[in-house]
């Protein structure tokens, strides 16, 4: 297997969520977790990321490592369950790239 850069394995990420989010839900985590709507999957997120502070708080890098993979999965899975296109995210993302993220933030604020 060769590695591949994190937006590649998101993208493909994304297309299996989408292809499995209307699966049979007895057979499929995935849609188990879309079938439960948008509210079970920003538990789901909320729990993983949970997870994931306190691998980073342990500080054990495979623990962090493995947590930060289901906050992706399940992040990718609560915005397939809301209809949020990933390339919105993506376009989000872009429009903030050479911006301080204290002046975004200020931004916002005074929107």
């Amino acid at each position: 297997m060769t590695e591949d850069s994190l937006g590649t394995v998101l993208d493909r990420l994304a297309e299996t969520i989408a292809s499995r989010k209307d699966a049979d839900a007895v057979s499929s985590y995935t849609a188990r977790l879309v079938a439960g709507g948008t509210p079970l999957c920003a538990r789901k997120f909320g729990e993983e990321s949970v997870e994931a502070i306190i691998a980073a708080m342990d500080g054990d890098k495979a623990s962090i490592t493995a947590e930060a993979a289901d906050v992706l999965y399940h992040l990718l899975t609560m915005l397939a369950a809301a209809g949020v296109p990933t390339r919105d995210v993506a376009a989000a993302l872009f429009a903030r790239e050479g911006t301080s993220g204290l002046e975004e933030k200020a931004s916002r604020r005074s929107s």
